[in-house]
């Protein structure tokens, strides 16, 4: 089969002005970036809406990812060009790229084979700069608290708890704890700080569930930056610097607008991590999906357990979404490797490996169910996959009652997925309000356990001193009432990431808990997780060759 990069090259697209044209937008709205790529203005959402029939929001998540991959992007990006051949009017919503990924572990994020969206390498290097902008609008805040200290500290923030970080859009470990300020008087005041991945930071989390510009607005002004020596909260409306923020976010607000191989358009915009931040797109692309067509398909990062559970308890609460349909892909090898199979030997054909990892669809299929949805599973085919292991998946997928559906997107574009679009169809005409996995109102502590019981499998929650510490920190600002968005392994449905299939009988071990007031959530870090990522032994970056003609290959 063709790389990525040579079925790519043989691509007709469109011209983005003729994408755009053809959605509905107004020319007043399109904010062009070359001829591939556009930003769609925000005031484009307050125009009349030109579709009237549908109004269909569709959710794509997985069961636990492992090394041999799901396909949750591609698994979009296919039922997309489906809908679409079908004759439906369809718009996907997707995450950007980050760069640590893309030249670290995981490599790019703009699918493959012929469920592609273009220009791959432009929007895993760069693309439109959003990224960038989320990166100085952070390190700005970081700034400014420095300076502020060094200028007297009218405020009286105490150097030893600020609680706001650096961020860069890199996989870096040796800047995850660092000193900062050496060198001298007129260097800085001295101490302890670090470096989070931009994927991780808080303002990559307001930017993302922002309902409109108001609304950022004040999201930015109640971000916790720091405490006074007296132990007082301090947030970032007393630096004073807020309009500053906002006018380094002023066009990365505006989401990006590109295509699949098939002409399809798609939405790219925003970038949280489902394993350390809450792992969606943002509001603003999600609505802007759904006001240009009947279809809007949109994903949630990681397996269920993550970044789906995220979407629902987060997302849908302080947007007022609700998903008509919910997607949960997975592969035969992926169940294979979760049966025990090694990842060196998943194409032979092994029955008792995928009826073994059945388990981890089941728990998936369950969690889904916990809020009032009824997933279709999408089989995401490959070449060495049987008949005999595919009707494992359909056997256990009927079991459970819900529909199912192989999809071949990859090798056969929008074509192989027709089924699962026809599928998804039907699904959707039973849909049922979503409900909350927890209430707002009950204790921290309760919340975790809820989320950790219902999604993870566990049977009980242990705080460490520091996590007991934070809670009653959160519970004398009054910031209680918050959601939860718990960072964990994303391996494992254990926040142990050695522990594959359907973990029983274990323990969740919160160590933090780190507010994010602007947000709007509470960060629980469990096991070894940490916002800022290493690189392996041998990143993605080795295999990344910029050819004579400035085309990159390797990123994908």
């Amino acid at each position: 089969m063709l790389s990525d990069t040579a079925i790519a090259a043989q691509a007709k697209v469109e011209p983005i002005r003729t994408v755009a044209s053809q959605l509905g937008v107004d020319d007043r709205d399109l904010i062009p970036y070359g001829n591939d790529i556009a930003k769609i203005h925000l005031d484009a959402l307050s125009r009349p809406r030109q579709r009237t029939a549908k109004n269909r929001l569709i959710l794509i998540s997985a069961t636990t990812p492992t090394a041999a991959g799901e396909g949750k992007t591609t698994t979009s990006i296919g039922l997309g060009q489906a809908f679409h051949r079908l004759g439906e009017s369809v718009c996907i919503a997707l995450r950007e790229p980050s760069l640590g990924p893309c030249l670290g572990m995981k490599g790019g994020a703009t699918g493959g084979g012929y469920s592609q969206i273009l220009p791959a390498d432009r929007i895993n290097l760069h693309f439109t700069g959003d990224f960038h902008a989320i990166t100085s609008a952070n390190n700005l805040i970081s700034a400014s608290i420095d300076n502020h200290i060094y200028w007297d500290n009218p405020l009286q923030l105490d150097p030893r708890i600020v609680a706001w970080r650096r961020v860069m859009d890199m996989n870096d470990r040796s800047l995850r704890n660092i000193v900062l300020g050496l060198g001298g008087r007129f260097q800085g005041i001295p101490r302890e700080g670090g470096f989070d991945i931009t994927a991780a930071s808080e303002i990559m989390a307001i930017l993302c569930l922002a309902n409109d510009m108001d609304d950022l607005r004040q999201r930015l002004d109640r971000i916790l930056i720091g405490y006074t020596y007296d132990g007082e909260a301090v947030f970032l409306e007393a630096m004073g610097i807020t309009d500053a923020v906002l006018a380094l976010l002023r066009d990365a607000v505006h989401p990006n607008l590109v295509q699949t191989l098939e002409g399809t358009p798609v939405f790219v915009h925003g970038g949280p991590f489902a394993n350390i931040a809450h792992g969606c797109n943002s509001v603003f692309a999600t609505r802007m999906a759904m006001h240009f067509s009947d279809w809007a398909i949109t994903e949630a990062g990681f397996g269920f357990d993550l970044g789906a559970e995220k979407f629902f308890d987060i997302k849908c609460r302080s947007a007022g979404l609700d998903p008509d349909g919910v997607v949960l892909v997975t592969t035969i090898r992926a169940l294979k490797m979760h049966g025990g199979k090694s990842k060196d030997r998943l194409t032979e054909p092994d029955t008792q490996a995928v009826h073994r990892g059945l388990e981890n669809l089941d728990k998936h299929i369950e969690s889904v169910m916990h809020f009032n949805k009824r997933p279709i599973v999408a089989l995401n085919r490959f070449e060495a996959d049987t008949d005999d292991e595919i009707r494992l998946v359909k056997e256990r997928a009927d079991q459970d009652g819900v529909f199912f559906a192989e999809s071949r997107h990859f090798a056969e574009g929008g074509e192989g997925a027709k089924d699962l679009a026809r599928q998804v169809m039907a699904a959707v005409d039973g849909g049922r309000p979503y409900q909350p996995l927890y209430d707002l109102d009950i204790p921290v502590i309760e919340k975790i356990k809820a989320v950790s019981k219902a999604m993870y499998g566990a049977n009980s929650v242990a705080f460490t001193k520091e996590a007991e510490k934070d809670l009653r920190k959160i519970e004398e600002l009054g910031m209680d009432k918050l959601p939860i968005c718990i960072a964990k392994a994303p391996s494992s449905l254990s926040d142990d990431p050695a522990l594959h299939g359907r973990p029983r009988n274990f323990e969740v071990t919160v160590r933090n808990i780190q507010i994010n007031s602007g947000a709007g959530f509470l960060v629980v870090l469990t096991g070894a997780i940490m916002r800022m990522p290493g690189l392996p032994r041998e990143p993605k970056a080795l295999q990344v060759r910029l050819l004579p003609d400035g085309t990159i290959e390797g990123i994908g």
